[in-house]
């Protein structure tokens, strides 16, 4: 079997088979669905989780970063490994590993176990998100493929906005681990479908990079490790200094191998294009700044306010639900605008926001003092999400946007984990506990920290070239993937 540039699958005779566009949308976009839909279910769910397990702040953050890592670190390599064993094939296994780690999630007794499945889940998700795009692009004719793109990139839009009010709903009407019970029933329904409906693809047959994605992986995970570690251990003890030593040495001899393979899992050429370049310097300080402040301010409206999940995933609806509303928008003026125009302004909302957020709250505050923080966030990542991705493939080839758009999700999946273990060191070390009295002591410099991480990023933006990006003829494939937040 053959592909051509935009991963149309071929059978045997050299056909392509196309299927009927609701049904190849509902194949491709309920499993990415699902996995979207995770992330900000446990986010929201995280305060009575703690009170379950007796769980500690650093075991917290392991609960999301155990899958983000293992989501970033794989993303590309579950790619590589898409295109030569088959997208479908790899596709289907991404889901049944996510529904076996979310039955693993679901009985876990102690903190040790939920860590341990939520890092599994990442290695189903990280097969899922990249492949069910690639998949629904090859299904539909090219007439139809901008449209489908569209669709699917706003039912992922819809399980970042539906997340924390169906987590609370959940949470408060049976239990958190019913957040994972759920996933099991969609993926025994989706496998089936996506093996009648999705026909199988194959892209380019490289070789996987293993000695780059373990060098990336291991780098990342203990300097993780060691930033959760400083406030526990002290900044300058033997562990601590020696993982952080560590990590910066792994991720050196990261760039080093992949500027000498043959077949890199990130091409480092790809950096000489500054609009790539720039655009994700900008999407990682957004995502270390604001996923890292989500991460605390979620459980500030439940362990501060005493606010249900439910109650709590209501309340964060002018966060969550404006970028749906706001990204069509933004791409439909980047082309007349521009996009370093709309990602500046996006960013510097973003700081603001968090800026606003920071200052106004303490144990008392209204609600309604932090909605105008809310609306400006949710605007931003709106403005933010779009001209983003025309930046990151800008000035990329055609056969490099695949690689382009992954590496560009991984970089931002990584300042997720970043974000949390940075975010909750500033909050342990300026005091925070969890106890309506000392969070909002913690809170504030965290979030003040995360309002400057995201500013740099909207200086940075400030030199992205000034000329409109390259269009080409027919959509890519994975053009859309990167509007699409799953952390």
């Amino acid at each position: 079997m053959t592909s051509d540039t935009l991963g149309q699958p071929r059978t045997s005779s050299g056909s392509t088979r196309r299927v009927p566009l609701a049904l190849a949308l509902l194949a491709a976009s309920l499993p990415m669905f699902m996995a979207t839909l995770d992330n900000l279910v446990m986010t929201n769910a995280l305060p009575v989780i703690r009170t379950d397990l007796g769980a500690s702040v650093e075991q917290l953050q392991w609960f999301v970063n155990a899958y983000t890592l293992s989501f970033a670190t794989l993303m590309l390599g579950a790619s590589t490994l898409g295109d030569r064993l088959g997208r479908r094939r790899v596709f289907v296994g991404g889901i049944t590993i996510f529904a076996l780690a979310s039955i693993g999630s679901a009985m876990a007794s102690t903190p040790a176990q939920l860590v341990a499945a939520r890092a599994l889940q990442g290695v189903g998700g990280a097969a899922i998100l990249p492949l069910s795009l690639t998949l629904l692009a090859a299904a539909v004719p090219p007439a139809k493929r901008a449209m489908a793109i569209g669709v699917w990139g706003g039912v992922a839009g819809l399980g970042v906005a539906l997340g924390p009010l169906i987590g609370g709903a959940v949470v408060d009407g049976v239990s958190w681990q019913a957040i994972f019970w759920i996933n099991v029933p969609i993926a025994i329904f989706a496998v089936p479908f996506i093996l009648r409906t999705l026909p199988e693809s194959y892209g380019r047959r490289e070789p996987l990079d293993v000695a780059g994605l373990a060098l990336v992986g291991a780098g990342v995970f203990i300097g993780v490790w060691g930033i959760t570690r400083g406030n526990i251990d002290g900044w300058t003890s033997s562990r601590v200094v020696t993982a952080l030593v560590a990590s910066v040495l792994l991720l050196i001899g990261f760039v080093i191998r992949e500027s000498r393979a043959s077949h890199p899992v990130v091409p480092l050429r790809l950096f000489r294009s500054r609009s790539f370049s720039i655009a994700n310097i900008a999407g990682f300080a957004f995502s270390l700044g604001m996923f890292g402040s989500v991460f605390l301010l979620a459980q500030y409206l439940q362990v501060v306010d005493g606010y249900t999940p439910l109650q709590a995933g209501v309340r964060t609806l002018p966060w969550t639900a404006a970028p749906m509303v706001v990204a069509p928008i933004a791409g439909l003026l980047a082309p007349r605008v521009g996009v370093r125009a709309l990602l500046s302004v996006g960013l510097t909302l973003q700081s603001a926001a968090l800026a606003w957020l920071a200052l106004v709250i303490q144990p008392g505050t209204a609600y309604l003092e932090l909605v105008p923080g809310f609306m400006l966030a949710g605007i931003g990542m709106g403005l933010t999400f779009a001209p983003s991705s025309t930046a990151v493939l800008a000035d990329m080839a055609d056969d490099d946007h695949g690689t382009a758009s992954s590496t560009n999700a991984t970089i931002r999946e990584i300042g997720v984990a970043l974000g949390v273990a940075v975010l909750v060191a500033v909050f342990e070390g300026a005091g925070g506990t969890i106890s309506p009295e000392g969070y909002a002591d913690g809170l504030k410099p965290a979030i003040l920290t995360g309002a400057a991480v995201v500013a740099v990023g909207a200086v940075a933006s400030r030199w992205l070239p000034r000329r409109q990006p390259r269009t080409s003829s027919e959509p890519e494939p994975l053009l859309l993937a990167e509007a699409a937040p799953v952390s």
